[in-house]
């Protein structure tokens, strides 16, 4: 079946996410406004996942985005998959759609995140940044009453993930790609001697050969591949033209040349927490 923007991957629990979302990050000295209004553009355009997080510092600003666009009619509150990350202290409320744990204490944070759904503060609970040993920690805990129904992890052409997607796929667990377009130099734990994934030529020679940007390629390739992408841009011609990503398919031969791009390589450094006993990248996936 054909990718659409109003596509979605039916999750393990039953729900339904929408394969493309519009990241929010923004690094502390941003206007937290620049959230609220790409949101609004965001929703306007046709977007119907919004990805935000308690660390972004953001919420009230994304909360009140989508609270104007349901008002003004633009979409449906059922319409609309918003996902947060709660890190070590989860207390979702009742605006959020799903929950995602950063990795902490695993086990007890997890069964404190299925109290979540029985009290139907959360629709769905899934992970961030986890290996496929603390995953599998969950899936085998005694008593599990939900999986996860994701994985939120750094992909990209040079990170592809290829054994962590195999891994959570046998598990039905969704991977969903952040960093998808690379990363910005402006945060400090950013690796600085990173490469410029859109300068990649290999990449820009299919995007120009398709008359597409090298974020719409690099996208679409995640797409075919079965993952989720999150794409983050606070320009409104930008986050309308990333949605573009459905108006055109590679090639295998495209997908085929660009999965040859994958470095291994992270452009999020955490290495100042390589000592911390649930460090998750030590672990080849």
């Amino acid at each position: 079946m054909a990718l659409t923007k109003h596509s979605r991957i039916t999750l393990n629990d039953g729900h339904k996410i929408p394969v493309v979302g519009l990241g929010t990050y923004a690094p502390q000295e941003f206007p937290k406004s620049l959230a609220e209004e790409a949101v609004k553009v965001a929703l306007e355009v046709g977007y119907q996942h919004i990805d935000s997080a308690f660390i972004y510092g953001n919420e009230v600003e994304v909360g009140r985005a989508i609270n104007a666009k349901i008002a003004d009619g633009t979409v449906k509150r059922e319409e609309v998959f918003y996902t947060t990350k709660p890190g070590d202290n989860p207390n979702p409320t009742d605006e959020s759609g799903k929950v995602i744990y950063h990795n902490t204490d695993i086990r007890d944070t997890w069964k404190a995140m299925e109290d979540c759904i029985e009290t139907g503060l959360v629709k769905s609970i899934g992970v961030s940044n986890f290996n496929h040993k603390q995953l599998e920690l969950i899936l085998n805990m005694p008593g599990l009453r939900y999986k996860p129904v994701c994985n939120q992890v750094e992909c990209h052409l040079y990170l592809d993930q290829s054994k962590l997607l195999e891994f959570c796929k046998s598990h039905d667990i969704v991977l969903v790609a952040y960093g998808v377009l690379g990363s910005t130099r402006d945060v400090n734990w950013i690796d600085q001697t990173a490469p410029i994934l859109l300068e990649d030529p290999v990449l820009n020679a299919i995007a120009k050969k398709r008359g597409r940007s090298p974020a719409q390629v690099a996208m679409r390739h995640m797409l075919q591949r079965g993952i989720v992408v999150l794409a983050k841009s606070f320009k409104p011609e930008r986050i309308k033209q990333n949605l573009e990503v459905f108006e055109f398919e590679l090639s295998e031969e495209e997908i085929k040349i660009l999965n040859g791009l994958n470095q291994k390589r992270r452009f999020v450094d955490i290495s100042q927490w390589k000592d911390h006993p649930k460090f998750p990248f030590h672990e080849e996936y």
